[in-house]
């Protein structure tokens, strides 16, 4: 195995499984060069359909040079509307073009507002919001700029075919006659963390803890090399000071977040207490709030991985402990679609059997989100379970958490796999991803790069 570059590592992504040179570059030189096309999976009425039963709309919106958070912010102060009113199944990044499902509660078709940068289409309407997750997937098509060795992409292409399933030899898989089909570790990628300054899972883990002030101070401190001076110096005054009203007047008004939770500080007096801080957190928006437990749910889940990888334990196929679940039944072709609703641990009687379900992409090794009523698995990935997690000083109890915070925990696949279609020059990578899977955690085994020129 090869060592990730140092920010990665410290987000849990602690190798590469290629060992050959990545083809260098960078990804997003133009909004068009990363492109994604979410792979609907939401059901919707007719747009005439009764508006009481149906109260919320439905619309298909193509975003050039947007964040899905920022969009609907912008959208919401065009209708009027409360935020909290406009939901979506997937959160895509800024620097591209996506195409994705939104759903708002209470208004007509024709209030839809003009955005620009956005291409805005009504689908329907439905019975209840988008949520999180109501997507099967996502396709990409991607373009690397300025690459320094793209002759080295079949190579590392061939590894990812043998680690995505070890009984194909790499010396014998050909890259130029359609797709390959790949396989990497299933990483949360750096934008879970935060591509320039990686603290949301910081964040998370002291909220966990019950660390109120630890939180308000990771988010608002933490000073980033990336950032511009400005906000370097206001979080390091910050960090020095605690004089919230002092940080107001030289955080950027760009940085809307962390005034908002200065504000709060402000207005709770010169010495606050663990309610205050809770206060200032919770001024955040909900899906931020949860992100940032998710994050350092994400951060164990991580670690864990990399600790399989180092221990040299199979990622395509169990071994005894293991907790494996099933495909989805409604996935769409060519999507390898977990359902981890539908989950069975493998004891040495089935394991056979169940290898054999992992052979066919009809059943996948998972590892644990923890939270309040996860299944930890036994056996040797049971041990590096536990391990990690008490590494972290975490358990299962500590997610139970008020409000927006409180987890119950999942589990979700090792591995991601999909045929990878690479061609052009600049090269170009076409593939599909099943639902919370990383096209950069796929890209960073062929660029191998500082994750700021995958962000």
């Amino acid at each position: 195995m090869r060592d990730a570059h140092p920010t990665e590592r410290a987000v849990g992504m602690v190798h590469y499984v290629s060992e050959t040179d990545g083809i260098g570059g960078h990804l997003r030189g133009s909004d068009a060069a990363f492109r994604v096309r979410e792979l609907e999976r939401f059901p919707t009425q007719p747009v005439d359909a009764d508006p009481g039963a149906y109260p919320h709309l439905v619309f298909r919106a193509t975003l050039r040079g947007w964040d899905t958070n920022d969009f609907a912010a912008r959208l919401s102060d065009a209708l009027g509307v409360s935020r909290e009113r406009v939901s979506w199944a997937g959160t895509k990044d800024k620097r591209a073009v996506t195409t994705q499902l939104f759903s708002v509660y209470g208004i007509e078709p024709s209030a839809l507002p003009t955005v620009e940068g956005a291409e805005l289409s009504v689908v329907g309407r439905a019975g209840r919001a988008i949520e999180f997750g109501d997507l099967s997937g996502n396709a990409f098509e991607v373009v690397v700029g300025d690459p320094e060795r793209p002759e080295n992409a079949p190579a590392i292409t061939a590894e990812l075919s043998a680690f995505g399933d070890p009984t194909v030899d790499d010396e014998s898989v050909a890259v130029d006659d359609g797709p390959t089909t790949v396989g990497v570790p299933n990483f949360f990628g750096q934008q879970r963390f935060g591509s320039r300054r990686p603290i949301t899972h910081v964040v998370g883990l002291e909220i966990v803890r019950g660390e109120w002030e630890g939180a308000v101070m990771a988010y608002l401190g933490n000073p980033h090399e990336a950032e511009p001076t400005a906000t370097r110096e206001a979080r390091a005054y910050v960090e020095e000071h605690r004089d919230w009203a002092g940080a107001l007047e030289r955080f950027p008004h760009a940085l809307g977040y962390e005034r908002s939770m200065l504000h709060a500080l402000a207005d709770a007096g010169d010495d606050p207490g663990p309610a205050a801080f809770r206060a200032a957190v919770e001024r955040l928006p909900s899906n931020l709030q949860r992100l940032f437990v998710h994050a350092a749910q994400s951060y164990a889940f991580n670690l864990i991985l990399s600790e399989r990888l180092e221990r040299g334990v199979p990622f395509d196929r169990p071994v005894a402990g293991d907790v494996v679940c099933f495909l989805d039944r409604d996935a769409p072709e060519g999507v390898e679609l977990p359902d981890v609703d539908r989950s069975q641990r493998v004891d040495e009687r089935r394991l056979r059997s169940v290898t054999r379900h992992c052979e066919r992409g009809r059943a996948f090794v998972t590892a644990p989100l923890v939270g309040t009523e996860t299944t930890l698995a036994t056996g040797e990935q049971g041990e590096i379970e536990r391990d990690v997690l008490g590494e972290l000083d975490l358990e299962p109890a500590a997610f139970e958490l008020p409000g927006e915070f409180a987890s119950t925990g999942t589990r979700r696949a090792i591995l991601a796999r999909t045929d990878l279609e690479l061609a052009g020059e600049p090269p170009t990578f076409s593939f599909s991803l099943p639902k919370g899977a990383y096209a950069t955690v796929l890209l960073r085994e062929y660029l191998k790069v500082d994750p700021v020129d995958l962000g």
